[in-house]
């Protein structure tokens, strides 16, 4: 089945749900809460329109809802017989609710349903979305030279990429439909797109594209899907004869460059002694990446306590190792980012370090130049992370 006809299937579906609810919140307030007799003839045809509504709603995973809404004088009857027996009246109850339960629980069952099919789309999209914006921003000046020199240009970026983005962002809107709740700039980055002076595309990468992902993340994954897992009893497998041993190795090459930045700024929040993590944007930095900022907390055995402010630049390398070049090019790019003084750089990556860079970093430091490098290889990476399991999970690194 094509991706659009399923698309317009569960848009229907989802017109239908609303109506089916709409329909239950006229007739809710008939049914009975105690003894009562008498079915109104509102509630009657609410009631044949709410049979006529499940034929729109197909079964997902199996499930549909198939009971009608309570008969008002079988329930009334049943009320007054748990009152004459002095019973609390539980069934009566359950069957006053079931709508609720049963339309919660298809609610619950279509969005899932719908993440599960737009996926793998959102996520072509979206990283094509980044390397379009990246496109753009590399043919035009820095928001600092645009503001002093052209200021008097404003004019509107049209491109190939530039129209290419619309496009796809357009796509991105009919995928994700009633998902997710938009929490981030979507409203500004629509306007940004429409206007698309130079001033636009950096609010654009800078502050709208990251927020407006988040909501496409959380389309992708709802916070109530569970992590698969196999199908084992767990009590049972410990008491087996378990062979082999725990490995810390972790598959980096399921990450994109942008979920790399974003585990280790996630790590950094949780490690001790590290504070203020922040992200550091601009996109005159030579790799146009997302470097991270913050503090970290350093005691002495006198008690003394110092708070020295640290760079961290990740380099999500699968296929190669870090070289002298990309020292170099980190040690460059920090007079982007002061004031206030650097006293280290973290280079982090999921690969490891060469011996010249190695070599780079040691004659740096022993020279006692400013800042401190530190080398994150991926096997420090991997230790902490074991420590960590819960991200490693959340970012697929362990399957």
């Amino acid at each position: 089945m094509e991706l659009d006809s399923l698309l317009t299937t569960f848009d229907k579906v989802a017109v239908n749900i609303e109506k089916l609810e709409r329909v239950w919140e006229r007739a809710k307030p008939f049914v009975p809460e105690g003894p009562q007799f008498g079915s109104p003839p509102e509630y009657q045809t609410l009631s044949r329109a709410w049979a006529d509504f499940l034929s729109g709603l197909p079964p997902i995973d199996g499930w549909r809802i198939t009971e009608g809404l309570p008969e008002v004088d079988s329930l009334g009857q049943m009320f007054l017989d748990y009152k004459e027996i002095g019973v609390f009246p539980k069934e009566a109850l359950r069957i006053a609710s079931q709508p609720d339960e049963d339309l919660s629980k298809y609610r619950h069952l279509l969005d899932r349903a719908r993440r599960r099919a737009i996926a793998v789309r959102l996520t072509v999209l979206a990283e094509r979305i980044t390397e379009l914006i990246a496109e753009v921003l590399s043919e035009l000046p820095d928001r600092e030279t645009w503001l002093s020199e052209v200021r008097s240009k404003r004019e509107r970026i049209e491109t190939p990429a530039t129209s290419e983005i619309n496009d796809a962002l357009e796509e991105i809107e009919r995928l994700l439909g009633q998902t997710v709740e938009r929490r981030g700039r979507w409203g500004d980055l629509r306007r940004h797109l429409r206007f698309g002076e130079v001033g636009d595309w950096h609010d654009i990468f800078e502050l709208d594209w990251p927020s407006v992902q988040e909501d496409i993340e959380a389309a992708k994954l709802g916070d109530t899907d569970p992590i698969p897992v196999p199908d084992i009893d767990l009590g049972t497998a410990v008491i087996q004869d378990l062979t082999g041993g725990a490995t810390t190795a972790l598959n980096w090459s399921v990450l994109q460059p942008e979920d790399f930045e974003r585990l280790l700024f996630d790590l950094l929040r949780d490690l001790d002694g590290y504070q203020n993590v922040d992200w550091l944007m601009k996109t005159n930095a030579p790799d146009r990446g997302r470097d991270i900022s913050l503090q970290r907390v350093v005691h002495d055995a006198a008690g003394t306590t110092r708070i020295d402010r640290v760079i961290v630049q990740a380099k999500h390398y699968t296929t190669k190792s870090v070289g002298p070049s990309d020292i170099q090019g980190a040690l460059a790019s920090l007079s982007t980012w002061e004031p206030p003084v650097i006293r280290s750089l973290i280079i982090a990556t999921s690969s490891r370090f060469s011996s010249d860079a190695v070599t780079v970093a040691e004659k740096h430091n022993d020279l006692g130049n400013r800042p401190h490098i530190e080398l994150w290889p991926d096997s420090r990476l991997e230790t902490l992370l074991a420590q960590r399991p819960k991200l490693a999970i959340t970012y697929g690194l362990r399957t």
